[in-house]
């Protein structure tokens, strides 16, 4: 867009917050919340499927899922949401962000529920069937990542930017929280309902018939905030930026934020339109994108890939680590509803001391301290973190030093959400330009998702120990040598960091470059 800002742009960015921002953080918010619900929650339950479907109780120990079965069980939905990133990140900026905005959740919604009627009673039929719900679901998860992140970034001010879209983000820790509150919950329930004596007193009576509601209650549940956003969703106006800069509608633009702000907005139609007509309009592909936003959008995806190895494996393996260091106790002396409420436990506690405040802690700080500064922070203390957990990792696994652990392994959790978590999100957001935003975002969320796939297969095999693996597994290079791994992905993703540029305190147009024409554009990257 060679020239000035447009009106209604450039009043919006002034805006001071009101009422409609926090209508927005909420309605984008509470996808996110089922997002991480939906991902998550599947790490309680993996256990308790194991001893369902997979024990036989002439074995000394409880059943737990095949390698195959737990690798396609925890990282379908990591498949289905990387495609769904893809696609409707590219969508969103061909249709619009809010014309596919409802469809995203209704997915959600469907597969969620659908993933916990999963059919059958036999192990192949209800994994099947579990598989295929959960890609879909992770497909229309995908969706809400650039969706979300564009709408927000679209609608926000530009003093208050960043924290508008990280407090959307940050509904994922609640996400992740109420997930495991509603395992306490449930498995409390039938737990007092059905008690059950432990599985090395009887293998059998250790698992009642009843526990095969518990893990589709509580896959289920997640659906029920999101379905009461959706009436909302369908009420956002489209945004200024999709309608003034790639609809070139401004007339629409002016009067739908006129709405939304209860301000009238002047717009001088045919200086808008000479500015729109003489926009860039480079594609993805071509040149002109390569050297202007080349290195952004390697920057975006190398920094989301490196992160997302570590945060995965760790919040997807939290409860293997737990019984490892002794923090669980061992299956065979509890029943499988039991397991299941100590595991939610474990990870309750995580998410309330570590996940939730690192997000809430960006939020209150990013417009302050700025996206790069958290960033590099946050993976150098999650690689200070790794490596001072693996160093001394036999003093930590020692039960009088179980708690040094725990805290230590909360706080990289604490650092990965105040710093690159957070801000790998909220960055692609807003350095693209408004035709591109949400097909980059999207990239740089898939490649996020690649990450979160190889942290997923490849942490559940590397883990295992070199001399003693479970049952069906190959020797791996133990917990010790894979957080030393983890570690080295933290550092490289801080070294690619220096590539992100600073987005604080500047409007879109600015930051993307979006109001500088060609022939300045030299000048402008000087």
């Amino acid at each position: 867009m060679a020239g000035g800002q447009l009106n209604v742009l450039a009043t919006l960015d002034q805006a001071k917050t009101q009422w409609y921002h926090f209508m927005a953080i909420v309605i984008a918010g509470m996808g996110f919340f089922t997002d991480a619900y939906d991902l998550f929650c599947i790490s309680l339950v993996t256990k308790l499927l194991g001893r369902i479907y997979y024990t036989d109780p002439t074995h000394k120990d409880p059943g737990n899922l095949p390698p195959n079965v737990t690798a396609a069980v925890t990282g379908v939905a990591l498949c289905g949401t990387l495609a769904g990133q893809l696609f409707f990140g590219w969508l969103g900026d061909k249709l619009g962000r809010k014309s596919v905005y409802g469809f995203t959740l209704v997915l959600m919604v469907v597969c969620s529920v659908a993933s916990g009627l999963s059919f059958g009673h036999e192990p192949n039929a209800v994994i099947a069937t579990l598989c295929f719900f959960r890609f879909w679901l992770g497909f229309g998860i995908g969706g809400d990542y650039p969706l979300s992140a564009t709408i927000m970034s679209e609608y926000a001010n530009k003093k208050t930017r960043g924290a508008f879209i990280a407090a959307v983000f940050a509904m994922q820790g609640f996400g992740i929280l109420f997930g495991t509150i509603v395992a306490l919950l449930v498995s409390a329930a039938f737990r007092n309902a059905f008690p059950a004596p432990p599985y090395y007193v009887d293998a059998k009576a250790s698992l009642v018939p009843e526990a095969d509601y518990v893990w589709r209650v509580i896959l289920m549940f997640g659906t029920i905030p999101a379905a009461l956003t959706y009436y909302w969703r369908m009420k956002m106006p489209e945004t200024a930026r999709y309608t003034a800069l790639i609809a070139r509608n401004t007339k629409q633009a002016a009067a739908d934020m006129a709405k939304v702000l209860n301000k009238e907005i002047d717009e001088d139609e045919e200086e808008a339109q000479r500015q729109v007509v003489g926009a860039d309009n480079f594609g993805l592909f071509s040149s002109q994108f390569v050297r202007r936003h080349g290195l952004h959008l390697l920057a975006t995806t190398s920094t989301w890939f490196l992160l997302d190895i570590a945060f995965y494996s760790q919040n997807l393996f939290q409860k293997d680590i737990f019984t490892k260091v002794g923090w669980i106790p061992p299956a065979r002396t509890m029943n499988a509803i039991e397991e299941l409420y100590r595991i939610a436990r474990a990870q309750a506690l995580i998410a309330l001391c570590g996940t939730i405040p690192g997000y809430w802690f960006t939020v209150a700080l990013i417009d302050v301290m700025g996206r790069f500064w958290i960033q590099i922070m946050g993976f150098l203390m999650m690689t200070v973190g790794m490596i001072a957990l693996a160093v001394p990792y036999d003093h930590w696994i020692q039960p009088a030093h179980h708690t040094g652990f725990v805290v230590l392994y909360g706080l990289t959790f604490f650092f990965a959400n105040f710093g690159p978590n957070s801000t790998t999100f909220i960055v692609p957001a807003e350095i693209f330009p408004a035709r591109l935003r949400s097909t980059c975002h999207g990239i740089s969320a898939a490649a996020g998702k690649a990450g979160a796939i190889i942290g997923a297969f490849g942490f559940l095999y590397a883990a295992q120990d070199p001399k003693k693996p479970d049952a069906g597994y190959t020797p791996g290079i133990g917990i010790r040598n894979t957080l030393f791994v983890l570690a080295g992905t933290n550092f490289l993703g801080m070294l690619m960091s220096l590539f992100v540029p600073e987005s604080k305190g500047k409007s879109l147009e600015e930051v993307s470059k979006e109001n500088v024409g060609d022939d300045n554009d030299a000048a402008a990257y000087a």
